[in-house]
C-alpha cells in the first residue's frame, strides 16, 4: 500500500510507535521515527528527501503536535499531517484540521482503518518527487507545492520570475504531471517574432501554436510582447471556448507583470492562477543545491572526474547576486569545469573576474588566506547547524566529522551553539 513511501512518524511512546513503525515498513514506507518535537521540527523544515506524509501524535515529551505543526507552516507549506490524538483532545484535532492539517484519527483506533486513512492523505504518487525539484529553500518546496495543487485544474496558468529562473521548466514540470501528459506540449516565444506574424503564429487554426497542442498545453512566453491584435483574438477564443476546452493555456513573463502591461481584461483572466519563482540570490541553499546537482550531471560525462567543489567556491557561490540566475549558475559552472587546472573547482574558476566579497586590490582590506578559508568554513558549519536545528551530534554527522571537532572549530570561528 505504501511502496516507497517517505514516512514520518512523530510518536515518544514506544510501544504505539513501535507498532506503527514496523507495519508502515511492512507495507514498503520507509518511516524516520522522531520521538520529540526538536528532532521533528529540523528533520520536517530541511528533509533530504520530501516527506509524503506526517503521521504526529498530538502530545509529545517537549511541546505538543500543534506546535510542531504551526511552526513548520510560518516557513513554508508542510508535508499533510495524520494527526493521532485521546478522546479528551478531539477539540484540538478539529482545530488543527481547520488550520490545513489532513486528518486526525482517535485513540485507540484499529490499524486497518488507520492504514486506511494515511493512505488518503499522502502526496499523490506521480507529484511526490524522488527529491527536491526546484530547490530545498522554503521557497521552492512552496513553488512545488503550489504546483501540485495546480495540476489537474483546467483554467490558464502565468508563471512570473526572473529571466533564468525556470519559468519553462516549471511549465513541462505542470505538463509532465497532468493527464495531458501524453498529449502535445508545444511553446512559443514572442520575443522571437514580429506582431505581424504573432497571431498566426499562435491562433491560426491548422498550423498555429494552439491547433497543434491539441488537448495537451500551450506555452506562450513573454506574453507582455503579445501585439493588440493577438491579445484580443486571445481573449476572444478563451472566452468562447471556456477554459476546459482545448489547450491548457501557460502563459510566463517576468516578475513585474501588472494590468498596465496587457489589456486589463486579459491580464484578470490570464493570472487567476500564478506561480511566482523568487529569484536565487534570495535562495542561497538553493544555489548549492543546483550547482551540486549540476555539477554531479556534468562530472559524470568527463573522461577525468574531479574531485568536488571547494567550500571557499561555495562560499563565493553565496555571496554572488546572481543576477542571471541558474541559467548564469550553469554557464560558470560550465565554463569552471571546462577551464579548471586542478582536480578541485576553486573561486576563481567560478569567477574569473574577482570573487565576490575578496578585495580586488592588495590593502588594508584585502583579506588574508587564512581569514578567507575561515570564512568559508564558518559559513558551512553555521549551514550544517541550520540544517540540523542547532543540534552538534547531527551538524557533525552531516560534515562527516567529530562532535568534539565540530565543538572546537566553534569556539575557534566565534560560532555559538548548544553545548
Amino acid at each position: 500500500m505504501f511502496e516507497g513511501r517517505h514516512i514520518a512518524l512523530v510518536e515518544d511512546d514506544e510501544i504505539m510507535g513501535g507498532s506503527i513503525f514496523q507495519r508502515l515498513e511492512l507495507e514498503g514506507a520507509r518511516v524516520v521515527w522522531l520521538k520529540t518535537l526538536h528532532r521533528a521540527l529540523g528533520a520536517l523544515r530541511t528533509p533530504r528527501q520530501p516527506f509524503d506524509a506526517v503521521v504526529c501524535d498530538i502530545r509529545l515529551p517537549d511541546g505538543s503536535g500543534e506546535e510542531l505543526f504551526n511552526r513548520l507552516c510560518e516557513h513554508g507549506t508542510p508535508p499533510p499531517f495524520l494527526f493521532m490524538t485521546g478522546q479528551g483532545a478531539a477539540d484540538q484535532a478539529v482545530r488543527l484540521l481547520r488550520s490545513g492539517a489532513a486528518d486526525y484519527v482517535t485513540k485507540p483506533f484499529d490499524m486497518g482503518r488507520f492504514l486506511e486513512r494515511l493512505a488518503l492523505v499522502v502526496v499523490p504518487r506521480d507529484i511526490a518527487a524522488e527529491g527536491p525539484w526546484f530547490g530545498i529553500s522554503p521557497a521552492a518546496r512552496a513553488l512545488d507545492s503550489d504546483l501540485s495543487r495546480l495540476v489537474e485544474r483546467a483554467e490558464p496558468v502565468m508563471v512570473l520570475g526572473e529571466s533564468g529562473t525556470g519559468k519553462r521548466l516549471v511549465a513541462r514540470r505542470l505538463h509532465a504531471l497532468s493527464d495531458r501528459r501524453n498529449a502535445p506540449f508545444v511553446s512559443v516565444d514572442l520575443t522571437r517574432l514580429t506582431p505581424e506574424a504573432m497571431l498566426p503564429a499562435v491562433l491560426d487554426p491548422e498550423k498555429g501554436a494552439l491547433a497543434r497542442a491539441g488537448e495537451g498545453c500551450l506555452l506562450i512566453e513573454r506574453i507582455s510582447e503579445a501585439s493588440p491584435a493577438l491579445q484580443a483574438r486571445l481573449l476572444q477564443t478563451l472566452w468562447a471556448g471556456g477554459d476546459t476546452a482545448g489547450a491548457r493555456l501557460i502563459a510566463t513573463d517576468g516578475p513585474d507583470l501588472s494590468p498596465e502591461s496587457l489589456r486589463p481584461d486579459l491580464y484578470f483572466h490570464l493570472s487567476v492562477l500564478t506561480l511566482n519563482i523568487s529569484p536565487l540570490r534570495n535562495r542561497p541553499e538553493d544555489t548549492l543545491w543546483l550547482m551540486s546537482r549540476q555539477f554531479e550531471g556534468m562530472n559524470a560525462r568527463r573522461g577525468t572526474p574531479l574531485r568536488g567543489i571547494s567550500p571557499q567556491a561555495e562560499q563565493a557561490a553565496r555571496l554572488h547576486d546572481w543576477p542571471g540566475n541558474g541559467r548564469e549558475l550553469r554557464a560558470r559552472l560550465t565554463r569552471a569545469m571546462a577551464m579548471v587546472q586542478g582536480k578541485t573547482i576553486l573561486p576563481a574558476d567560478l569567477f574569473p573576474e574577482g570573487v565576490p566579497g575578496v578585495a580586488e586590490e592588495p590593502g588594508d582590506d584585502f583579506q588574508a588566506l587564512g581569514e578567507v578559508r575561515d570564512a568559508a568554513e564558518r559559513a558551512h558549519i553555521q549551514s550544517a547547524l541550520t540544517r540540523a536545528d542547532g543540534s552538534l551530534t547531527e551538524a557533525a554527522k552531516l560534515l562527516q566529522i567529530g562532535r568534539s571537532t565540530l565543538w572546537e572549530k566553534m569556539q575557534k570561528l566565534g560560532i555559538e551553539g548548544r553545548s
